[in-house]
């Protein structure tokens, strides 16, 4: 039995996430991107501008706004 379970996102966040759609994989808003995409890509060694090269539907802001997220996140900085 696969359950997924229920992400909760900062409204502030352009990430959505439906288990309806995408099995509620979180993906940037307006987008079929999944946000694990961004990390994958980054930790194999592509820029952000490729990654944005490859994926025109995701905005700067979008991907800056996850990456800064994150940083809060896993560093304790204040938003």
């Amino acid at each position: 039995m696969n359950v997924m379970k229920t992400i909760e996102i900062p409204a502030e966040l352009p990430v959505w996430s439906d288990p309806e759609r995408m099995g509620g994989v979180p993906c940037f808003r307006g987008t079929r991107v999944p946000v694990e995409s961004l990390f994958e890509n980054l930790e194999d060694g592509v820029s952000l501008d490729e990654f944005l090269d490859g994926f025109p539907a995701v905005t700067r802001e979008q991907a800056v706004a996850v990456l800064e997220h994150a940083h809060r996140v896993l560093y304790g900085k204040a938003a």
